[in-house]
């Protein structure tokens, strides 16, 4: 399936999800046919199964290949969530390229400690209240800049019950009918060259340092850490994907230098956060798990 039908489709099953809603609101007061309400719905589920099932298609067909390694994007410690390492697809779904995608969250030695989850209260915190709202992001590689996008609020968390339940459900999808924009919130993606792109999600409103069409060296910050899209906390979701496009992108196999790739609840350090302590016996520092 071309990227242009993929986007027709999706369109289309947006547009229905609130047709469909307003039917069924309505119908509680006034007698609407019959087909104003299965009408919209059946429409929703052909176009989903197909778009889906094209998806799906694209993933298998997909050549197997080596993981894409990369440097991490980011300095310090951090905590590896929804990780590749365990199950793929990580997140549960192919769609929008996140096939190996991670989720990674701040979690530093020295410093602040991030707040845990509370069953009931608070029921949400500020963003900033996170050690990871804020951290700086990182070029992956040497990359051309082909999307950047900050224009999207940083909510409060979901760490509560309540919240996360919320988040869960009605919020994800209302999300969803907006797209992969309104679910990866504040974003940047990367032309690495030889057909590899990489996608950064949930970036903090306002700390974008490039636009598209920047060329950027690995290492260099491009943007800050957010809660932005639909994330329960602060945290980087990052992903490596054969196109630009994350409506029809199919999703790559990475690993970070230094560090391979961290599995869920395992801490580790990139290596650039390890240059600047002392080499051991003069063995030149690389990225630690812990």
């Amino acid at each position: 399936m071309s990227a242009r039908t993929h986007k027709a489709l999706a369109m289309i099953s947006r547009v229905c999800w609130p047709v469909l809603f307003v039917a069924v609101v309505l119908g509680f007061r006034y007698d609407f046919p019959f087909w104003a309400v299965v009408g919209p719905g059946l429409v929703i589920v052909v176009v989903d199964v197909v778009r889906l099932s094209a998806t799906g298609t694209a993933h298998r067909a997909t050549p197997q290949r080596e993981p894409i390694e990369v440097d991490a994007p980011f300095a310090g410690r951090w905590l590896a969530h929804n990780s590749p390492a365990d199950k793929v697809p990580s997140h549960g779904t192919h769609v929008y390229g996140q096939t190996y995608a991670v989720d990674v969250i701040a979690e530093p030695a020295d410093g602040p400690a991030r707040p845990p989850f509370s069953p009931l209260w608070p029921l949400a915190r500020k963003p900033g209240e996170y050690p990871a709202y804020g951290a700086p992001l990182l070029a992956t590689a040497d990359a051309t800049v082909v999307h950047a996008s900050d224009g999207q609020r940083d909510h409060l968390s979901r760490t509560s019950w309540p919240g996360l339940i919320y988040l869960m459900t009605l919020e994800s999808f209302v999300r969803s009918l907006g797209g992969h924009a309104t679910i990866f919130g504040n974003r940047v993606v990367l032309d690495l060259g030889d057909g590899t792109y990489a996608a950064y999600a949930h970036l903090k409103r306002g700390s974008l340092r490039v636009r598209a069409g920047d060329k950027v060296t690995a290492g260099q910050q491009i943007a800050e850490c957010g809660n932005s899209g639909n994330s329960s906390e602060p945290h980087l979701h990052f992903q490596l994907m054969d196109g630009h496009d994350l409506e029809s992108a199919v999703g790559l196999p990475f690993t970070w230098r230094g560090v391979g790739l961290p599995a869920n609840g395992e801490h580790f350090t990139p290596p650039a956060a390890a240059e600047s302590a002392e080499p051991a016996a003069g063995i030149p520092p690389v990225g630690t798990k812990s």
